[in-house]
């Protein structure tokens, strides 16, 4: 990466707001905007970057992950219902379910696939994390298939610039692992392991992919923006101005601006007072532009 002592490594504020549970950001280039997630607070967010303008939206239970739709619309992951969304209308579609006979799981990280398809990751909810997550795939059409199991916190999906790799964490492995993927078909194949991590350099929470095949790594337990290259070499670990950034996506009209959410979920008052960062939206200019996260193909 060129200058990696530039401005890659000046993160800013984007907003003085604060979020229980920040996360899942999504880049509408078409719209100039920026949504984002607040998992417990039940709530998707966005901001029209040129004007500022904010827009919210609550929904019955905890929003795990959403994206974009080809059809201007948002497929949401509800805690396990797989919702259509209009943010112009509020018109609500119920589209699938995932997990929903786990009473121990809710959904997570989640993004849409070079497939088309909503790739959608669960976790368990209780504090001593058991493997009982799992990773789903969900058609346009409805069809919900079984992926990955065996999993505490499904988190960090991202594909390679070409569409032939994903990557997949789990945040209490703490592991981030690569597959082979088929884009025509949604098959994934001959998984590796790509990164063994640690709360040193932050546990794999969300993840993005940039132009040059490098995977961006919220280290969630270390307040660290971690850029891998495609062999697994540590190149950049940005500090955060907080103590766990969640998930970090690109966006700008150069795909050059990171987005990054963080939480401050089960933060007593002392450590909310001690962090008054905690929770809000950092951005910050890189050099390498991000891949574009693709859009979900709706039905028909």
């Amino acid at each position: 990466m060129s200058g990696e002592n530039s401005a890659a490594a000046q993160p800013r504020l984007l907003l003085e707001e604060r979020f229980e549970l920040g996360e899942c950001p999504n880049w509408d280039g078409d719209n100039n905007r920026l949504y984002w997630g607040d998992i417990v607070g039940k709530k998707i967010h966005a901001l029209d970057i040129a004007t500022g303008q904010r827009h919210s939206w609550s929904f019955e239970s905890e929003v795990g992950c959403f994206g974009l739709t080809d059809q201007g619309r948002l497929v949401v992951a509800l805690k396990s219902d797989v919702i259509l969304f209009d943010p112009k209308t509020g018109a609500r579609e119920k589209l699938a379910e995932v997990d929903g006979d786990n009473a121990m799981s809710r959904t997570n990280d989640g993004k849409i696939g070079p497939d088309g398809a909503f790739w959608i990751g669960t976790m368990d909810q209780n504090s001593d994390k058991q493997p009982v997550a799992s990773l789903y795939r969900v058609t346009g059409e409805g069809t919900v298939v079984h992926k990955v199991g065996g999993i505490k916190i499904s988190n960090g999906l991202a594909w390679s610039p070409d569409g032939t790799k994903m990557y997949h964490s789990d945040s209490r492995g703490p592991w981030v692992n690569r597959w082979d993927f088929d884009a025509a078909t949604g098959a994934i194949a001959n998984c590796q392991r790509y990164l063994d991590l640690d709360d040193t350099l932050g546990r794999p929470d969300g993840g993005a992919v940039d132009v040059e095949g490098c995977y961006w790594s919220a280290g969630v337990s270390a307040g660290n923006l971690n850029r891998f290259a495609p062999d697994g070499t540590l190149l950049l670990s940005i500090p955060m101005p907080m103590p766990n950034p969640t998930m970090p996506c690109f966006g700008g009209a150069d795909m050059k601006t990171l987005y990054v959410t963080s939480h401050m979920e089960n933060y007593s008052a002392e450590k909310r007072a001690e962090f008054p960062d905690a929770g809000k939206l950092v951005t910050l200019h890189v050099d390498v532009p991000g891949v574009a996260v693709h859009r979900f193909r709706e039905a028909g």
